[in-house]
């Protein structure tokens, strides 16, 4: 048995890594968008339960024939699951330039041809992955037949611990070989995996075969009824429901950057894997669990109310666990006990089971994220996915058949209670602020809070932008530098929409790319005249990601503003600043049109590998510094950019952006506020110089995005450095 849970420890840990980097490279083909990341997850779902289902009753066909064909399928799914990694990358990218050529600018159009071709590129594959717990079912109902009945427990725990390294250990392989080289790292594993399983099934069965004939065994028959199958469907439902809504509660405090996000992950299957192992345990000497389990599924499922509530003094990392690690335990529990009862090891029903488990898994994040969330509370949507588990541990007959239908205990009262005080006691994180409005759709919860110059903008609780001349100078600088007339502008991210504003304060047609649609239905909390400005025949506002929108759109603009959202490790934010998105950003400037590119602070990797894609995308940049530990303001061009003044630039603007430049001064006068810029520039090559050996960023290296490694390097210099100071202070 060891070697079986050796093959699914791999294979969990090899999954993760596909799903991790075919979700990154579906991003970068189709866009970052709320509704391109569910669609990807779903198929990638959707591809586990086919397979599940499919080679439960693939076994059933074969009869007595299964347990001695289980391992060589098996060893030929794992070959099949480290093609794919090779494959997928190159399906993917069929599929963009298909979509490019189609020319559809529908966004329901493109959504949908675009789920239809993910759909077919991950779900064959996917399902390869799916197939194989029933796979090795079948091997090991031959070969063991006294750990058959629990077989799928076993398989289990060693998929959920191969899956927690496969949280974090991919990470580390993306920031050495890249996206592409870690996909051939996961090749190598399931080729690796197949050979392994190849070999062990040419070796001879001892144990005799046992028939897979369609009777069920008398445990089976016991629990006939089809309570487990709903309470497998309402966990997968629960669980991926409330995924979704732990990320909003706790990326306030955890961030944006995806160290954040494996956090969340790696927490939930350490802790669903603690609630497997004590199963495993428990099942050796029981066979029916006890209401309280349940009762307990219903409080843990109420804890992240408290959790996430800024009135606790709670210290951060402490945060998801009390929130996400109770539950996942319970439900690590609960979730192989219904799967090993409905089965009694046999791979057709396990398949079926883990099957409808996956449809809820896929229904969850969708139900919670498209229908929920854009209606309510984090708060309330928690209350709606816990409050029927609560009813049900309150009701112990509901469960399964034969249960125990002990009495309402006053533990249970009590435990009924302590989740009712949380929902009445617990606060949302936007009740901190005296004053702020609150807005939620499918993709984040907005809070604008704060009044004149401290106004704020909070994406999911982290700061996005605030009130300064800044974000004008980003729209006046490039404007002002054009050796024409403009005739239009295109900025990206709109944040506060103080860009936005200044470009149309030129006097032209206007262009703003968001990705949250809530955003700029908050211009006005920022600047009144917001509305008036949004109904203006010159604006047009487009709700998509800026990336994919440029891809799509054949117009060209005389200036593309650009200010990618901070810090600038958030994940994804690579992106927009890639030497594949500056080669798309090419394509749509009109000759001697201007780039204007915004980098907040990096570490000198960082800075190095932005300013290089730059230089090596534009023959001519200029780079403005305007405050230490600020960021850096680029202006890119494939003409001369010249080398004016602040009063020749003045001469160039029309006297409604000389006003807008004007409004919030830095300066005396508008001519020194643009001079104060201007006498901030710097070489690039010195950008270039802070790491000669940073590559330029790339898709497939995003460097600001992971970068745990030569942080740890970086740390481990310091204190060399440290210690070799300390050492010569020693010395008389």
């Amino acid at each position: 048995m060891g070697v079986f849970f050796l093959l699914f420890f791999v294979s969990g840990f090899c999954s993760i890594l596909y799903e991790i980097v075919w979700l990154r490279l579906s991003m970068a083909q189709f866009g970052v968008t709320s509704a391109l990341v569910s669609i990807v997850l779903s198929m990638f779902m959707a591809g586990l339960g086919l397979g599940s289902w499919g080679s439960g009753r693939l076994l059933r066909n074969y009869g007595d024939r299964a347990s001695s064909l289980g391992l060589r399928l098996y060893a030929l799914a794992e070959l099949l699951i480290g093609i794919s990694a090779l494959v997928v990358p190159i399906q993917l990218g069929w599929g963009r330039i298909l979509l490019e050529r189609a020319g559809f600018a529908s966004s329901g159009t493109y959504y949908l041809l675009s789920g239809i071709w993910i759909a077919l590129t991950l779900v064959p594959w996917c399902a390869c992955m799916g197939s194989t717990i029933p796979l090795a079912m079948a091997a090991i109902k031959g070969r063991f037949r006294a750990e058959s009945t629990s077989s799928f427990s076993y398989l289990y725990v060693a998929n959920v611990v191969g899956a927690t390294a496969g949280t974090i250990v991919p990470l580390l392989l993306i920031e050495l070989y890249g996206f592409h080289g870690t996909l051939k790292v996961g090749a190598a594993l399931n080729g690796l995996l197949a050979i392994s399983a190849g070999a062990l099934a040419l070796q001879p069965v001892v144990a005799s075969a046992t028939s897979f004939a369609p009777a069920v065994s008398s445990r089976i028959r016991a629990f006939s009824s089809k309570r487990p199958l709903v309470l497998l469907f309402a966990t997968g439902l629960t669980s991926m429901g409330m995924e979704v809504v732990w990320i909003r509660q706790f990326t306030p405090y955890l961030g944006t950057m995806v160290y954040a996000f494996a956090a969340i992950l790696a927490l939930y299957l350490v802790s669903t894997l603690t609630g497997s192992k004590i199963y495993r345990y428990w099942s050796k000497k029981n066979s029916t669990e006890r209401g309280l389990v349940w009762l307990g599924l219903g409080l843990c499922a109420f804890l992240p109310l408290a959790a996430a509530d800024p009135q606790f003094r709670i210290f951060t990392f402490l945060r998801p666990v009390i929130g996400i690690a109770p539950f996942s335990a319970v439900l690590g529990f609960i979730t192989p006990m219904l799967v090993d009862r409905w089965s009694d090891g046999d791979p057709d029903r396990a398949g079926s089971a883990y099957a409808i488990n996956v449809v809820g898994c896929i229904l969850g994040p969708l139900l919670s994220g498209f229908v929920l969330l854009p209606m309510m509370s984090e708060r309330w949507v928690i209350c709606l996915f816990a409050f029927p588990w609560l009813a049900v541990g309150m009701n112990p007959k509901w469960i399964s058949e034969p249960a125990r239908t002990q009495p309402r205990t006053k533990v249970a009262y009590a435990v009924a209670a302590l989740a009712l005080v949380l929902v009445f006691v617990c606060n949302d994180y936007e009740s901190q602020f005296p004053q702020h409005e609150v807005l939620r759709d499918d993709a984040a919860t907005i809070i604008a809070t704060g009044e004149g110059f401290r106004k704020q903008l909070l994406v999911n609780g982290v700061g996005i932008t605030s009130l300064s001349p800044i974000p004008k100078l980003m729209a006046h600088m490039p404007m002002a530098h054009l050796d024409h007339p403009p005739q239009n502008a295109l900025t990206i991210c709109f944040g506060m929409g103080t860009t936005y504003r200044s470009l149309l304060s030129w006097g032209i047609p206007v262009t703003a790319v968001e990705l949250v649609p809530s955003v700029p239905r908050l211009f006005w909390y920022y600047h009144p005249d917001g509305p008036e400005l949004l109904r203006s025949p010159l604006s047009r506002l487009v709700i998509d990601d800026g990336r994919r929108y440029l891809e799509r759109t054949t117009e060209q603009y005389d200036v593309i503003t650009l200010d990618p959202p901070p810090p600038v490790e958030a994940a994804g934010s690579s992106m927009l600043y890639s030497k594949e998105f500056y080669a798309i950003v090419n394509r749509r400037l009109r000759p001697h049109g201007i780039l204007q590119q915004w980098l907040p602070e990096g570490d000198p990797v960082v800075l190095s590998a932005v300013a290089r894609a730059l230089k090596e995308s534009f023959p001519y940049v200029r780079v403005f510094q305007y405050y230490r530990e600020w960021g850096f303001q680029f202006l890119a061009s494939q003409q001369p950019i010249p080398n004016r003044t602040g009063a020749e630039l003045l001469q160039n603007m029309p006297a409604t952006a000389v006003r807008d430049l004007f409004e919030w001064p830095y300066s005396r006068t508008p001519e020194r506020e643009l001079d104060f810029v201007l006498e901030k520039e710097k070489p690039i090559d010195k950008l270039i110089a802070e790491d000669v050996k940073a590559p330029a960023m790339q898709d497939d290296h995003p460097v600001n995005e992971y970068l745990i490694l030569r942080t740890l390097s970086a740390n481990h210099f310091q204190v060399e450095a440290l210690t070799a100071w300390y050492e010569r202070t020693k010395k008389p």
